[in-house]
C-alpha cells in the first residue's frame, strides 16, 4: 500500500511538472479559435457549474411573473445581452461567433440553471468568458428582471420579443448608465430621459468659426463682450446668434483726459 501512494505521488510530481514546463515554454495555446481539449473543457466546465451552484444556494428568488419586472429585463437584455447571447430574430453578431466558450443563445435554450444561479451568474460574471459582473453596476432589482424576463424568452417569437421590449423603459439599472450597442442598427434606448445626463452636467459650448470669445457664466448674470455669440435652439434647429454688444465705459483721469475702455 505504501509502494502504491509513493508510486502515485511521485507520477502527480512528475506529471505537474511537466504540465509547468509546457506552460513556461508557451506550448499552450491560449488563442480563442483553439478549443479546449475535451478533458480539459469537462474539467473547466465541472469547476464553472460547482463554484456557481455553491455560491447561490442561499439566494432567495422574488416573485418573477411580476410583468413589470419583466418588461424592464426585455429592455435591459436588448441592450446589453443581445451581442452575445442574442434574441428572437437577430441573427448571429461578430462577438457571439467569435468568444470563446461560445456564449449560449438564450433566445433558443434559455438557462438551464437556477432563477439563483442565473442572478449570481449575471451580478458576479464568469472568469476568463467574456461574461461581465453587471453588478458593479446594476442594482439587484435590475438583475431579478432580467432573470424573469429570460425565464419567459425562449418562447418568444420575433415579434412579442419586440412588442415587450418597446414597451420597456430601455437601459436603466438605477444610474450611470452608459450608451449601449444594442446590435441592431441602433445606438442605446430610443426611449427619452434613460441616457440624460445628471442634474448639474456642465454645459457644452458651441464656438462659431472666429468667433474666440469668452463663454458665459453659468449663473446668467455675466455680460458677454462684443463679437460674442450665443446658441439658440428652436424648430428650425441650433444656430448661433450674435450678442448685444455692450457699450464702453469711460472714466477721466487726474489730468482731465478722458479714457474709453472695455472691462
Amino acid at each position: 500500500m505504501k509502494r502504491t501512494l509513493a508510486t502515485l505521488a511521485a507520477a502527480g510530481v512528475v506529471g505537474g511538472a511537466a504540465v509547468l514546463t509546457g506552460a513556461y515554454f508557451g506550448l499552450v495555446n491560449v488563442g480563442a479559435d483553439d478549443p479546449h481539449l475535451p478533458a480539459v473543457h469537462a474539467f473547466l466546465t465541472m469547476v464553472r457549474e460547482r463554484s456557481v451552484e455553491v455560491r447561490a444556494r442561499d439566494i432567495e428568488v422574488p416573485n418573477l411573473d411580476e410583468p413589470a419586472l419583466i418588461r424592464a429585463g426585455a429592455g435591459n437584455y436588448n441592450a446589453m445581452c443581445v451581442g452575445c447571447h442574442l434574441a428572437p430574430g437577430v441573427a448571429q453578431t461578430e462577438l457571439s461567433q467569435a468568444l470563446y466558450p461560445a456564449p449560449p443563445n438564450l433566445a433558443k435554450v434559455g438557462v438551464d440553471e437556477s432563477p439563483a444561479a442565473t442572478f449570481w451568474v449575471i451580478k458576479h460574471g464568469i472568469k476568463a468568458s467574456g461574461m461581465p459582473a453587471w453588478g458593479k453596476s446594476m442594482g439587484d432589482e435590475y438583475i431579478w428582471g432580467m432573470v424573469a424576463f429570460l425565464d419567459q424568452l425562449p418562447e418568444m417569437d420575433a415579434k412579442r420579443y419586440q412588442a415587450l421590449v418597446a414597451s420597456s423603459g430601455g437601459h436603466q439599472h438605477g444610474g450611470g448608465e452608459s450608451q449601449m450597442h444594442n446590435h441592431e442598427g441602433q445606438h442605446g434606448s430610443a426611449e427619452p430621459g434613460h441616457h440624460a445626463a445628471a442634474a448639474g452636467e456642465a454645459d457644452h459650448h458651441a464656438d462659431a468659426p472666429g468667433a474666440g470669445a469668452h463663454h458665459a457664466s453659468s449663473t446668467g448674470g455675466a455680460e458677454h463682450h462684443a463679437g460674442e455669440v450665443a446658441v439658440s435652439q428652436d424648430s428650425g434647429g441650433e444656430h448661433a446668434v450674435p450678442l448685444p454688444q455692450r457699450a464702453p465705459k469711460a472714466h477721466t483721469h487726474a489730468d482731465g483726459k478722458e479714457h474709453l475702455h472695455e472691462s
